[in-house]
């Protein structure tokens, strides 16, 4: 049995217990220059480093994740889209030239829009998908919502910095983590080369902005960079090793790719699989009003394991308990639950259960304890 990580700082809902806890040599963080960034675990969304993760910034080219993802669920990437006007008018950043009429399948936009950040085939996509450049950013942003990301707000299809245009490295990560569930959306982030074809003869050959995926970084297998001025160099950045997938965000950083390698190296080589609570521990106990026995202890329901550094100061334990119980209590009586806590985020929780039943007091001696409380 994987040892239990012990004697944590307890954030108690209902009521606080002090608990001694010794001091532990914590696992060195990646030191980044990004102004902001996180690093999560794919699967279960777990953060594993934070450094302003919540904090609005603008997300330049990354804004396209949310541009494609909508294209790969709402369109036909075989559909045919004629060009239009505005989208051949797009001019700044990357580009694959777009000229008003000429026809190209949604599939090749996208492609264009993920590995090369073309900027023109993202208006064109909208236009296609949404009937409207404008009406497609609604539907971006009521997205959004759906997925929980409260803090991003899209005004364009390519991450231009405008007011009001923003996101955070937190939610940025989230919105990733759906996307690559998404076979097409994954491919496309993870593919060096490539060459766009329209509809005639006309192509064009295409790399990755990426450079962690043209260099081979280990494992690497993603995802989209983004540069403005306002924004600053930002990135998004996957990997996989031993069959685990973490996700990188910096944003608005001095070396991106460092940092990103530097974040995705920490989470790969320090985090371990630990049992933070075992099944039938212990974690306190709740008044009982009217019964035999005045308290009750608090058992975990189940076993919590979860990738963590090996020796880390940083997990807490937050009792929720709904107040105090009245008899009869049941046996395994549901009595409220415990977060795990990480870098001041809920990871995981657990419910608690009584550890044993408490009958209700009988006549006599609820008449005898009432004398006694006069």
């Amino acid at each position: 049995m994987k040892k239990i990580l012990c004697l944590y700082t307890l954030m108690i809902a209902v009521f606080f217990s002090a608990v001694i806890t010794p001091e532990i040599a914590q696992a060195e963080e990646p030191k980044i220059t990004a102004d902001a960034a996180v690093l999560i675990d794919a699967e279960t969304g777990q953060v594993m480093y934070a450094k302003k993760a919540d904090k609005r910034r603008s997300p330049a080219s990354l804004t396209k994740i949310m541009t494609v993802i909508l294209a790969l669920e709402m369109g036909d990437l075989n559909d045919v889209v004629t060009v239009s006007k505005k989208a051949q008018n797009v001019y700044i950043g990357s580009q694959i030239y777009l000229k008003a009429g000429e026809e190209i399948k949604l599939g090749e936009l996208v492609k264009a829009a993920l590995m090369f950040s073309a900027n023109d085939s993202t208006v064109a996509i909208a236009e296609h998908v949404g009937l409207s450049h404008d009406n497609f950013v609604r539907l971006m942003n009521q997205k959004a919502l759906a997925l929980g990301l409260v803090e991003t707000n899209f005004v364009n299809t390519n991450g231009y910095s405008v007011p009001n245009h923003h996101s955070t490295a937190y939610e940025l990560a989230v919105l990733t983590r759906y996307a690559l569930q998404n076979p097409t959306f994954a491919k496309w982030v993870g593919t060096k080369e490539a060459t766009v074809h329209w509809e005639g003869d006309r192509t064009k050959d295409i790399r990755t902005t990426n450079r962690l995926l043209r260099n081979d970084y280990p494992g690497v297998n993603g995802v989209k960079t983004g540069t403005t001025a306002r924004a600053g160099n930002c990135l998004i950045a996957s990997a996989t090793r031993s069959g685990q997938q973490l996700i990188a965000v910096v944003l608005h950083s001095r070396n991106r790719y460092k940092d990103a390698s530097k974040m995705l190296e920490y989470g790969f080589k320090e985090f371990q699989e630990q049992k933070v609570i075992e099944k039938g521990q212990v974690l306190g106990e709740v008044n009982v009003l009217e019964g035999v026995s005045q308290h009750v202890r608090l058992l975990a329901a189940d076993d919590i394991v979860l990738k963590l550094p090996e020796d880390c100061d940083k997990v807490q334990l937050k009792k929720h308990i709904p107040g105090d119980l009245t008899a009869p209590v049941k046996k395994a009586q549901k009595a409220g639950y415990v977060s795990v806590m990480f870098n001041d985020r809920e990871l995981k929780t657990v419910p608690l259960i009584t550890e044993e039943k408490v009958k209700e007091q009988g006549k006599l001696q609820k008449i005898w304890q009432d004398l006694t409380k006069s």
